[in-house]
C-alpha cells in the first residue's frame, strides 16, 4: 500500500510537469494537456511500466512530428505547428489502454506482475493488450511522420499504384521500417521497466524478452491496418492551387 501511495504521488507530480511542458512547447493544446495529465497520472499510478509505454509513445511521436516541419507544411493542408494535439487525439490514442490499465491495476491491487500465464491468463492478456495498443499507435505515428519525408515515391497499400505524398493509405519502405522500429522501442521500454519494477519469477524472466519481437510486429501491423483503412474509408483530396493534400493521415 505504501508503494502504491508513493507511486501515486510521483504520478501526479511527473504528469503535471510533463503536461505543462507539452503545452508550453505546443505538443498539446490546453484541452490535450489537461486530459493528458489525467491519462499519464493513471498510467504511472497503476505501474511504472505502463507509464513508460505511454511516455515513450508520447515523447517519440512528438519529437518525430516536429522533424521536417517545413516539408510537411507544404504537403499537408491540416498541418499544425509542432504537431499540436487536442483532447480528441489524446483520447483516441489512450482510451482503450487507460481502461485496460485500470482493470489490471484493480485485479492485481497495484502490485507489479510479469507476463505469466501460469499466474493469470487474464492479466497477462490484458497487459499484452496494453503493449499492443501502444505498439500500434507508435507504429502508425512513426510511419506517417517519417514516411511522408521519404524520397521514395509512395504506393497505395491496396493496389501498389504510385500516389501523391500525404495520400491516405500510401506507404513507403521507410515508413514501414519506421513502424517496426516504433514497435520495437515500445516493446524494449516495457521489458526494461518490467524487469526493474515488476515481480518476476526466475523461470519466467527470460520470457519477457518475447515482448520485443511481438511488439515490433504489432507496430508494423498497426501501420498497415491504418493504411488499409485510410485507403478504403477516408477521402484524400488534393488542391491544385495550394499544391497540398487535403488529408495527411495515411500510413505513409
Amino acid at each position: 500500500m505504501e508503494g502504491l501511495l508513493i507511486r501515486s504521488v510521483a504520478a501526479v507530480a511527473l504528469s503535471a510537469a510533463i503536461a505543462a511542458r507539452a503545452y508550453k512547447r505546443l505538443s498539446l493544446d490546453l484541452s490535450g494537456a489537461i486530459l493528458g495529465f489525467l491519462v499519464m497520472a493513471i498510467h504511472i499510478a497503476a505501474g511504472y511500466r505502463f507509464g513508460a509505454l505511454l511516455l515513450v509513445f508520447f515523447f517519440t511521436s512528438s519529437k518525430l512530428t516536429k522533424i521536417g516541419q517545413e516539408k510537411k507544411r507544404l504537403l499537408g493542408e491540416d498541418f499544425k505547428e509542432g504537431g499540436q494535439r487536442n483532447w480528441v487525439q489524446v483520447l483516441a490514442n489512450s482510451a482503450i489502454a487507460t481502461v485496460l490499465v485500470v482493470v489490471v491495476s484493480a485485479m492485481t491491487r497495484g502490485h507489479g506482475m510479469c507476463l505469466d500465464t501460469k499466474k493469470s491468463d487474464v492479466v497477462t492478456a490484458l497487459i499484452g493488450g496494453i503493449i499492443g495498443h501502444y505498439a500500434c499507435c507508435n507504429g502508425d505515428t512513426w510511419s506517417s511522420e517519417i514516411g511522408i519525408l521519404s524520397k521514395a515515391q509512395p504506393l497505395l497499400v491496396t493496389n501498389f499504384k504510385i500516389v501523391r505524398r500525404g495520400t491516405n493509405g500510401a506507404v513507403t519502405l521507410d515508413g514501414l521500417l519506421a513502424a517496426a522500429a516504433a514497435g520495437f522501442v515500445v516493446g524494449l521500454s516495457y521489458v526494461i521497466t518490467a524487469l526493474l519494477t515488476a515481480e518476476c519469477a526466475s523461470d519466467v524472466t527470460w520470457r519477457q524478452l518475447l515482448v520485443i519481437p511481438i511488439a515490433t510486429a504489432a507496430g508494423l501491423l498497426g501501420s498497415l491496418i491504418d493504411s488499409f483503412l485510410g485507403a478504403t474509408l477516408q477521402y484524400s483530396g488534393y488542391c491544385n492551387v495550394r499544391k497540398k493534400s487535403g488529408v495527411n493521415e495515411g500510413g505513409e
